[in-house]
């Protein structure tokens, strides 16, 4: 790797090394997400069908992967955490589940082999590169779809008065609190102080430049944003 690039594995926030740590972001994540729900969203907004496709950025414990495998044809399942992708795929044996190809990978490293697929999925990974690199990232996950293709972002993406951002910080700890407990709400904190992510506007204009026509965008509370995109 040249020393330009920048190093997908140097994790700013939860390093999923370990097994128990893995175990227990699935753990909580189960707790307040209905991963069938958001599944369903996302293939009704992608307009995917049996004959797709799919390539899941950030697979992790398998929220989109695991749902979405029995509905399509093929899912490249990437992530940077070795241990996400061992705890993931362990599951997708036990359920019997095999048309998912796990690849350790990044949105910068992962080289796609395959022939241009029909979506991309993206949920809570590109805030962790600084801008320039997600723009680097973007365009390449956009040469890996069709045209015509489709790409689904979900991040944290900033939509507020920037004036307000005490209020509104504030307000994202206090709810994670209130739902999820002290732990988890700590890194939820610490997302806002040591991760990247960035205003809308700069989103926007990240998408548009990499390729991406933006189809529709949907914002949450200022702090949450989900993209549909079409490849150009």
């Amino acid at each position: 790797m040249p020393e330009w690039m920048y190093d997908e594995a140097s994790f700013s926030g939860t390093d999923f090394k370990d097994l128990n740590v893995v175990r227990g972001y699935d753990e909580r994540h189960s707790k307040f997400r209905d991963y069938k729900k958001e599944t369903d969203e996302r293939f009704e907004a992608l307009k995917l069908g049996t004959d797709s496709e799919i390539i899941d950025f950030g697979c992790g414990t398998g929220a989109f992967t695991l749902n979405a495998a029995g509905r399509c044809k093929k899912i490249y399942a990437v992530d940077i955490s070795e241990m996400m992708l061992k705890y993931t795929g362990k599951k997708a044996a036990d359920a019997g589940i095999g048309n998912v190809e796990f690849i350790k990978g990044g949105m910068l490293s992962y080289e796609h082999k395959g022939k241009p697929v029909d979506a991309v999925i993206s949920s809570m990974v590109l805030h962790h590169l600084p801008d320039f690199w997600k723009q680097i990232a973007l365009k390449r996950i956009c040469d890996m779809i069709k045209p015509g293709g489709k790409f689904f972002l979900f991040d944290v993406v900033f939509s507020f008065d920037y004036h307000e951002y005490e209020k509104h910080f504030d307000a994202w700890s206090k709810m994670f609190t209130a739902s999820t407990g002290e732990e988890f709400a700590r890194a939820a904190t610490r997302h806002l102080s040591h991760e990247y992510s960035t205003f809308s506007w700069v989103m926007e204009g990240i998408l548009e430049r990499a390729g991406f026509e933006i189809e529709s965008e949907n914002h949450e509370k200022g702090m949450l944003a989900k993209y549909v995109c079409i490849k150009k």
